[in-house]
């Protein structure tokens, strides 16, 4: 660390004391409580309109990881609070969730009354701020996804589940392999978040999926905006938080058993998962197994080395109590996937096995109906180790996470050896974050806080692509709410210092890679206000400066990607992005319908992408591997802008609140501010801009539907992807891609006996009318030329049905 980042921590710790002394002693005075009480509360949950109890109602304390689930009477009990402010959330399956703010310093009853109007993204998130926070307090769009709604929706990994949400994308590579992308950008500038410990897995890479296991998510939340203030560099675009591990209610053992099977590639998953609470000690197993075969489209048939398996396993142990909870995490995520290459033969237009080897031949249909992966293929393993602490001190809190990760990738690519790890990534690296929660003065909530990580990353593969290096990563942070009458100001501000030091490399005695060290430093804030002038209207806006430090292969990779296709050159002398980005948004939310609209613009300084390089005699840049021929590309930087909206309008007419129809539209449009230099057609559109996009779905919802259906539910949804014709062709590295429209559809309930879950089924089929067509986004798409047919590359998945059945398993612990 350098002299200025050491003067900074200094000051930053030695104001702690003084600036918390003051807290401290403003809160006394404001709340004279005693800090060792255990706080109780209870009461009874019911239906708003009707006044019946509502037995399996949950209500939940975020930021403590303790809640309940109400009886049979609808009567639920809560002990070992710790006393002071909390935000606590009610929910129950087709009614709203009920967010409330609560002080609790002696033991409490209270009653929750739930509406059967269900008002869409309602609830308590924990992404983008220092505490739980209500969705309507928030001044940036955030959404969160239940895991309901992840059971209604057809996928093959947790970033397509969440491809619906309007503004978000995913970039993929087949179906086991998605990235994701918030308002047009992706890669490193979206921070993605798993049960507190921020995912570090070689991210820069195309090909590079995210190692969280489908299955086992719970809740997903989706901020869209710079969150450089509570993350630091990379959460330049937005932030997506998958949480697996909530312990269960005190005094129970649950139990789930999860299956899915998808027609179109033969896809199997299951997933099985234990928990138990007891005098506050609480824990959670889960294992889960997926297998696919090649995917298949009316163009293409089957897609050839499309399949994948995966095995992975994890959970927590814990103990909570009235001085806050400790929990030890773990997880292991360990995937094999074929990497698709699109080579066909130009007599036939079949796919081509072992392209460009002396073992090349046309697969023949055993090939295209087995399992086995041929080469080129990856395994990817992900091991996580992470402590998650929250302590009740006083009236102030401590938050001390600590996580270890090792991500080993490894790429094969040899035929005649395919054993041969042609690249090995090993990438271990240490989290930490503390959080100082102060007491609340005067409705100010404040937090200081300090987070980063430390990066070892080692080349065990035969061939290199980017230099081995050494990472350190610290930032510290003020973050601030107070709250109104009706409304809720939010903000702060943040510094960064990134030092990497990399090392040299010869291959052959050439050199390879120079040992470099670069250091990168920023200051980062945000303030925004949430406004409710009404119950029924919340009005947003939001001004946040972010930040994103090169990755190593943005600085230094020199080398084939066998996953990419692509030779890549770095470049050292890259500076940081940073951007400046102005949200906007309204929420109504009436008896009869919802409307939300959230508007940005995005002002990015040295945005960095990579584009071919153009050979000296015109045409491509190649450059020959192993006798191949790869196109070779190079990383540069312009500034640019981006700007785009989220619609949405749900109409749900009262009485029949049963009857939804919601519609939603979403559009982002990205330009450089000068027309890329050597540009055929002076090109100024951003590479990777994802389609608009506007959905439409009907759908019905039965709370009851005879004595053996709950939670009946039916959809028909129309999506619509717009042609995208403002495309990045500087040396032709894009092409326009044609609109679209699939049909898709659902069903499903839970079937019950005596007032309990038997089990819930989930009935999907996605793209009705088997529509041939290809997603900007998917790198596919680029694969060789049918010259059978014309067509160029290779198009997305056909008509699917998926299938997935829950079975739940409750026992009462005494």
């Amino acid at each position: 660390m350098n002299k200025n980042l050491l003067i900074i921590s200094f000051l930053f710790a030695a104001s702690i004391n003084g600036f918390a002394q003051n807290f401290e002693s403003a809160a006394k005075a404001e709340h004279k409580v005693n800090p060792s009480v255990k706080v109780t509360l209870s009461g009874k949950i019911t239906d708003a309109s009707t006044g019946e109890v509502l037995p399996g109602a949950s209500i939940y304390f975020i930021d403590d990881k303790i809640g309940a689930i109400a009886d049979g009477s609808g009567k639920y009990v809560i002990n070992n609070i710790p006393n002071g402010h909390h935000v606590v959330e009610v929910s129950h399956a087709g009614y709203s969730t009920l967010v409330e703010h609560l002080e609790l310093n002696i033991n409490t009853e209270k009653d929750f009354a739930l509406s059967t109007i269900v008002v869409e993204n309602q609830g308590v998130i924990v992404t983008g701020v220092s505490g739980a926070t209500s969705i309507r307090k928030t001044p940036v769009p955030v959404t969160a996804i239940r895991r309901t709604a992840l059971l209604q929706t057809p996928s093959t990994n947790i970033i397509d589940a969440l491809s619906h949400v309007p503004g978000v994308s995913q970039l993929s590579t087949g179906p086991a392999i998605s990235k994701p992308f918030i308002r047009g950008l992706g890669y490193n500038r979206v921070v993605l978040i798993n049960d507190g410990i921020r995912q570090e897995g070689q991210q820069w890479g195309d090909e590079h999926g995210t190692e969280i296991d489908e299955m086992s998510v719970v809740k997903a939340e989706v901020l869209k905006g710079p969150a450089s203030l509570m993350y630091g560099s990379d959460a330049l675009a937005g932030v997506v938080n998958l949480i697996t591990n909530i312990p269960v209610a005190e005094g129970t053992l649950k139990g789930n058993i999860l299956t899915n099977y998808q027609s179109n590639n033969g896809l199997i998953g299951t997933n099985a998962s234990i928990a138990g609470n007891k005098n506050g000690i609480n824990w959670n197993l889960y294992g889960t197994y997926k297998s696919a075969g090649d995917y298949q489209n009316k163009y293409d048939g089957k897609v050839l080395n499309s399949r994948f398996n995966e095995k992975n396993f994890g959970g927590y142990v814990g103990i909570n109590k009235s001085w806050g909870y400790s929990h030890l995490i773990f997880s292991r995520f360990d995937q094999r996937v074929g990497l698709v290459e699109g080579d066909r033969d130009d007599a036939t237009g079949k796919f081509i096995l072992f392209a460009g080897s002396p073992l090349e031949r046309i697969a023949t249909d055993a090939d295209l109906d087995s399992r086995k992966l041929f080469v080129p293929q990856q395994r990817v393993q992900h091991n996580k180790l992470a402590l998650d602490n929250n302590f009740a001190i006083k009236k102030s809190r401590l938050k001390l996470n600590l996580g270890y990760q090792n991500n080993q990738r490894q790429e094969f690519g040899n035929p005649e050896d395919p054993s041969e790890k042609e690249l090995f990534f090993d990438l271990s690296t240490i989290n930490y974050s503390l959080q100082w929660q102060l007491p609340e003065m005067k409705e100010w909530h404040t937090t200081i806080g300090v987070n980063g990580m430390s990066q070892n990353n080692k080349n065990k593969g035969a061939e290199v692509l980017i230099p081995e290096y050494n990472l350190f990563d610290v930032g510290v942070f003020v973050y601030a709410q107070r709250f109104f009458k009706k409304g809720t100001l939010s903000g702060g501000f943040r510094y960064d210092n990134r030092s990497v030091d990399a090392e040299g490399f010869s291959e052959g005695g050439d050199i390879k890679f120079v040992p470099f060290t670069r250091s990168f430093s920023n200051v980062s804030g945000s303030v925004g206000i949430s406004y409710e002038p009404v119950e029924t209207v919340t009005i947003k806006a939001n001004i946040a400066r972010g930040f994103r430090a090169p990755t190593l292969a943005e600085l230094a990779s020199n080398g084939a990607h066998e996953g990419t296709n692509r030779y890549e050159y770095g470049t050292q002398d890259l500076k940081s992005e940073t951007s400046l980005q102005l949200d906007g948004g309204i929420d109504l939310n009436y008896e009869h319908f919802s409307v939300s609209l959230a508007a940005f613009y995005n002002r990015m300084n040295d945005f960095i992408f990579y584009r071919k390089l153009e050979s000296a005699f015109g045409g491509d840049s190649l450059v020959n591997v192993d006798g191949e021929d790869i196109q070779a590309f190079q990383f540069n930087q312009n500034n640019a802008k981006l700007s785009g909206l989220e619609f949405s309008f749900d109409i749900h007419p009262h009485p029949l609140d049963w009857l939804h129809f919601q519609n939603s539209f979403s559009f982002v449009r990205g330009r450089f501010d000068n027309k890329i230099d050597g540009s055929k057609d002076g090109s100024d559109n951003l590479p990777l801009i994802p389609a608009p996009r506007w959905n439409s779905e009907l759908r019905a919802d039965f709370k009851k539907a005879g004595k053996a259906l709950r939670n009946l539910y039916a959809r028909l949804e129309l999506s619509r992807t717009f042609e995208q014709a403002n495309h990045f062709t500087g040396y032709d590295t894009e092409t326009a891609t044609a609109g679209y429209t699939l049909l898709n559809a659902g069903f499903g309930s839970e079937v019950i006996s005596k007032k309990k879950t038997l089990f819930s089924i989930y009935v999907g089929v996605t793209n009705i009318t088997d529509a041939a067509y290809q997603n900007h986004l998917s790198r596919l798409k680029y694969a060789a030329q049918n010259m059978v047919t014309g067509r160029n590359g290779v198009f997305n998945t056909g008509r699917n049905f998926s299938i997935k059945l829950n079975i739940p398993l409750e026992f009462s612990i005494k």
